[in-house]
């Protein structure tokens, strides 16, 4: 498939409907737990769960250049993708991608026999319920759920910025007094 036409399509198609409350770590790695719905392309009126963390390493104020480390997203298994074309095709069409490390580990992918309004009003009870401002709740369709990912993560870091930029200077402002 093309890679151009997954990218717009997980730009177009791709919905946060709870993002993390809980901002990220600015002086360690922080693991942002997911649940990513999509309709599913086998059993139609079906929606495919797949939940997962994805590891992000600590930010710094001097980073190497915009190239990203990425692992466990399968962009290979599913796309025929590398990453390395993957960072550059995003890189000429000037998407930068904070210089963090990138370990996603998907636990689980399951059916839930419902449509996804179902499952998206289900797990959006089930987050508030148990008052969990962590887990991230997007819709996203099933052939470029890894773009979709990425787009969610560069959301959380770019919100994460301006208090990363503050910690960091007061930790070592502090540390050279």
């Amino acid at each position: 498939m093309d890679i151009q036409k997954n990218w717009d399509n997980a730009l177009r198609n791709t919905k946060v409907v709870r993002p993390r409350i809980k901002s990220l770590l600015t002086f360690s790695d922080t693991k942002i737990p997911y649940v990513l719905l999509s309709k599913s392309s086998v059993n139609l009126g079906d929606t495919v769960v797949r939940k997962g963390d994805v590891v992000i390493g600590k930010p710094s104020i001097i980073l190497p250049p915009n190239i990203p480390q990425l692992s466990g997203f399968d962009f290979e298994d599913r796309t025929n993708f590398e990453e390395n074309m993957l960072t550059s095709f995003l890189m000429v069409r000037g998407v930068t991608i904070p210089s963090f490390k990138y370990n996603n580990e998907t636990y689980s992918v399951d059916v839930r026999e419902e449509g996804l309004d179902e499952a998206i009003s289900y797990y959006k009870e089930k987050f508030q319920r148990k008052e969990d401002v962590q887990t991230g709740l997007l819709v996203a369709p099933e052939e470029f759920w890894q773009f979709s990912l990425l787009i969610y993560l560069c959301m959380q870091a770019a919100k994460n910025t301006e208090m990363d930029i503050r910690n960091l200077l007061e930790k070592y402002q502090g540390e050279n007094d």
